[in-house]
């Protein structure tokens, strides 16, 4: 099963096309759009057709693509009043300085700055130029007069550019955009809160080639910072060493690789800090020495001994010193998955454990999909079935936000 997260499922989209180089990438957006289960309706500029044909748009997307003026929509209504009508978000990509420019300054001489004047929806800005250009003052003034009005931009990236030099002017990833469209419709209820997540797993040095480790990889704690952010909070991800992208480019992260290091940084982040989320897989153990050379095999032997001391238990640490903070930890079990969990929720005093069976080989370690179990401090439980980790994140945010809403409203009544 492999279900997938999305705020963008049966929402229409517009997506605008500009007369950019970049105008080609737009074709993978609208096709993961579509994949998203999207209903996205392409609308492109002269220039636009320049460098990628309409015909490539309306086989991605399955809908007509619009490019004239006067364009009638479905049969007899006015084109650009009928698409802003049904649209629930517009997203211009590339968004040029000319189309920057013809906005923000009410000029509606084609069907796409036509609509923008005619929508009511949100209408995200995807900027891809020159450098100098991206610098230049009137662009520059173009966007905070749009940005003062209301409109979502999504800074372009810094690397190599069409026209032989570098700097910043790339468009975005693709993964970048959908992230931000999918930020445009996520209500912010955790905007006042500053959220800890650690993620992936630690690992203990034998010997400078050799370390002890687990399976751990770190998708389950990048989904929660990743939604923690997307629902409005200020978010910092303590992480051991995986091969995953950082979430999002607007949160704060702390990269280490042994348990001591994790915990050092946890330490200094968790006071200013409102939630902290344990999803980590810390090792328990380390070696009592760390041997500066690798160790050889001597002669016949076919055994070695490793001495192993335990490491610091960071979320024990933090049960003793939270004070008002929500603590939410994570068991991972193999066997008596509920009586574990529970003894870890009182013993390491957590306000939350999400336990999940990691024998099972289709979800857990690795898996893009996770079930688990969701224990309150008074017993109650909730079963979540197999789904992706975003929305298992959305859902321990939800549990998450039913505690800070009680002890609002116990703060409120003492007062």
């Amino acid at each position: 099963m492999d279900k997938q997260f999305t705020m963008l499922k049966g929402k229409e989209i517009i997506v605008g096309i500009t007369g950019g180089i970049a105008a080609y990438k737009t074709a993978e957006l609208v096709r993961e759009l579509t994949k998203k289960g999207a209903n996205t309706h392409v609308v492109m500029t002269k220039n636009a057709m320049e460098f990628v044909t309409p015909l490539t748009f309306q086989t991605i997307s399955g809908n007509p693509v619009i490019h004239e003026m006067f364009e009638l929509f479905r049969g007899s209504k006015i084109g650009h009043i009928a698409l802003s009508d049904i649209a629930d978000q517009m997203v211009i990509v590339p968004a040029t300085a000319n189309i920057i420019g013809k906005i923000a300054n009410g000029i509606a001489d084609d069907f796409l700055t036509t609509m923008a004047m005619a929508t009511t929806v949100p209408i995200l800005f995807v900027p891809s130029m020159n450098t100098k250009m991206w610098e230049s003052k009137m662009v520059q003034m173009n966007i905070e007069k749009l940005k003062d009005a209301g409109y979502d931009f999504l800074e372009p990236g810094v690397g190599d550019l069409a026209c032989g030099t570098s700097g910043k002017g790339r468009l975005p990833t693709i993964g970048d955009i959908l992230e931000k469209m999918e930020d445009i419709f996520t209500i912010k209820d955790l905007v006042n809160e500053r959220i800890l997540v650690t993620s992936g797993p630690t690992a203990e040095f034998i010997d400078p080639v050799r370390c002890i480790t687990n399976r751990s990889s770190g998708k389950m704690g990048y989904a929660i910072a990743k939604i923690a952010r997307r629902r409005g909070a200020e978010v910092i991800l303590i992480t051991g060493q995986t091969h995953l992208p950082q979430p999002r480019n607007d949160i704060e992260v702390v990269e280490v690789v042994t348990a001591c290091e994790m915990r050092d940084a946890v330490m200094e982040h968790y006071r200013a800090c409102t939630v902290i989320i344990k999803a980590a897989a810390v090792a328990d153990f380390k070696c009592s020495t760390e041997n500066c050379n690798k160790i050889k095999k001597k002669g016949d032997e076919s055994t070695m001994l490793l001495e192993l001391t335990k490491n610091p238990d960071i979320i024990g640490e933090l049960g003793m010193l939270k004070e008002n903070r929500i603590l939410v930890g994570f068991a991972a079990e193999t066997e008596n998955l509920l009586e574990n969990a529970s003894e870890k929720l009182k013993k390491k005093n957590l306000d939350l454990i999400i336990a999940n069976d990691v024998s099972k080989s289709d979800i857990g370690f690795g898996s893009d999909n996770n079930e688990v179990i969701i224990i309150e401090v008074s017993g109650k439980t909730r079963h979540v079935p197999i789904m992706s980790k975003e929305e298992i994140a959305n859902i321990i945010f939800d549990s998450i936000k039913k505690i800070i809403k009680k002890r609002k409203v116990v703060k409120d009544d003492w007062y």
